[in-house]
């Protein structure tokens, strides 16, 4: 039964952070949001290039787990009590209206994510909610009679809370989770992940701003490889090709020290379709230059490039391409080879895998298992989505959770 007596002191005024404290104060609990730094919700404004990847068009838990290279099959009981549906009823039952994108991505109707921030603020508000910001929480001290003892920065005084919920996100730097070593709490090495590849030498990096819609990036060697939208940038490449990639190895990446060879696939397809297409296209348009027009759909400049580095001279037709270039042309539409050396952050969203290790709390409840009344949520856990609102989602699902058994009496 809720407990409208219970003190609960929440560390982090981010999505989850806001979500916990608001579900918690909506069951009577007296909630107070502790933020070290002057902003609330600061990764909420810039998500999804301001507009808020809310979520992802997922309607069924198992489909939803696929999307977490870490956390995955792990979260399924978590979501099938607050999953994708939950969300989207949540925000509309504060007038808040969500759209589906073509790729599955979930934005407020405003396409703004003050709507989000605005909504998050307003429900806080109503259920009493107090927010302290440049307010650094540095310890916390179980009670052996239950509850905590939070030690805030530049305060001599002790502030007791019946329950604690810790949603400070993630951080790439390990020194950022040492705060929580006297709680004995296991921590996976934090290591960045949804990164952009650094490509110095990239012979195609004029060509900034084309895409292609359908890649296959591949780590040759390994079984490495993830397909999608390819965008080419002025320091590499970027989208959800390598996205996707740099999330489900990051790692693997990691102890590369973000150096390593990839092959790119433009088109997607495998080699003996590409052939058999390019034939086609080579006897049914013998008179034509090869370079004249972009084949495959790909963009006139990212052909004519490709053609270039086959060795095809700008003027040859079609009729006198021989065996031997058509064969170079073949490689570097389906195996064109780069060297990745570095990575950038993808736009301005931060996302790093490892944290406090799952089998640290129940998945139900996002209870601590060694310390009850201590909850824990959002990215502080080795939880770690791909891009498109998975990130959010776990956010959600965790801080309300979190939030919910901690307004019940115990």
């Amino acid at each position: 039964m809720p407990d409208k007596n219970v003190k609960i002191a929440v560390i982090g005024g981010g999505a989850a952070g806001y979500f916990s404290a608001i579900e918690a104060a909506t069951r009577g609990a007296q909630v107070t949001i502790f933020e070290k730094s002057a902003k609330v919700l600061s990764k909420v404004k810039i998500s999804g290039g301001g507009r808020c990847n809310v979520t992802h068009a997922c309607e069924y838990p198992s489909q939803l787990v696929k999307n977490y290279p870490r956390g995955g099959t792990k979260l399924k009981a978590a979501f099938s009590q607050f999953s994708v549906s939950e969300t989207i009823a949540w925000f509309k039952n504060k007038g808040v209206a969500l759209k589906t994108e073509a790729d599955g991505r979930m934005f407020p109707t405003t396409d703004s994510s003050q709507t989000i921030i605005d909504t998050l603020a307003k429900a806080a508000q109503e259920g009493g909610v107090q927010v302290k910001l440049r307010t650094e929480v540095q310890r916390i001290t179980p009670e052996a009679k239950g509850g905590f003892q939070l030690q805030i920065k530049g305060d001599q005084t002790a502030h007791f809370f019946h329950k604690v919920i810790i949603c400070t996100g993630g951080n790439s730097k390990e020194k950022a989770y040492h705060w929580l070593q006297d709680l004995d709490l296991k921590v996976q090495r934090p290591i960045p992940s949804l990164f952009t590849f650094n490509v110095p030498d990239s012979d195609v990096k004029d060509l900034q701003g084309l895409s292609v819609p359908q890649a296959t990036v591949q780590v040759p060697g390994t079984a490495w490889r993830q397909s999608g939208p390819l965008l080419i940038t002025h320091w590499g490449f970027s989208a959800p090709a390598v996205i996707k990639l740099s999330a489900w190895q990051a790692i693997d990446f990691f102890e590369r020290s973000y150096q390593f060879p990839i092959l790119i696939n433009w088109l997607g397809k495998d080699e003996e379709t590409v052939r058999a297409q390019l034939i086609d296209i080579q006897q049914g348009e013998a008179k034509k230059q090869v370079s004249s027009k972009g084949q495959f759909g790909l963009p006139q400049r990212l052909w004519q490039r490709l053609c270039e580095k086959a060795g095809i001279p700008l003027a040859l037709r079609y009729a006198d391409l021989s065996k031997k270039q058509r064969n170079r042309l073949i490689e570097n539409l389906v195996r064109c080879p780069y060297s990745v050396n570095g990575k950038t952050t993808f736009k301005e969203e931060f996302v790093t895998c490892g944290g406090v290790d799952l089998s640290e709390v129940n998945l139900k409840t996002f209870e601590s298992k060694k310390w009850p009344g201590l909850f824990l949520a959002g990215e502080v856990l080795n939880v770690d989505g791909v891009t498109g609102g998975f990130n959010f989602q776990h956010a959600w699902t965790s801080g309300f959770l979190a939030g919910q058994a901690a307004a019940e009496a115990g």
